[in-house]
């Protein structure tokens, strides 16, 4: 079995997700390339609703000099979450099971990464 491995073309490798010819593998699972029909990646995106519910709620309280402080608080907490919050990626894999998002991260270009690595085993398992 080892002689197998070592005459696979690997496309990409680092501490968590392999690729090769053969195989995509990650911490969790284990893919094999013959049932991976497409990948991509795909958004996630995260939701805004509570910091822009609280960004809402804090403005009427800011008119009234009794709640002036908690209004601009929630104002300025709302404001720091909506500009904290990031979407995540993910490679998104479809095989005859359907789709799954195998691996998800905050950063585009890892994933974009390992997306191209994932097209160019594909075209090269033909």
């Amino acid at each position: 079995m080892e002689t197998q491995i070592q005459n696979e073309t690997t496309f990409y490798q680092d501490a968590s997700v392999t690729v090769t010819q053969s195989r995509f593998v990650t911490q969790s699972k284990t893919y094999a390339m013959r049932n991976i029909s497409s990948v991509y990646v795909f958004e996630i995106e995260k939701s805004r609703v509570l910091p822009i519910l609280m960004i809402l709620l804090g403005i009427p309280f800011i008119f009234f000099k009794d709640v002036f402080l908690i209004g601009l608080i929630l104002i300025c907490l709302g404001l720091i979450i909506i500009f904290s919050i990031k979407n995540e990626f993910a490679v998104r894999i479809s095989t005859n099971a359907g789709e799954a998002n195998s691996i998800v991260s905050k950063n585009r270009d890892y994933i974009q990464k390992i997306v191209k690595a994932l097209n160019e085993a594909i075209i090269h398992r033909g």
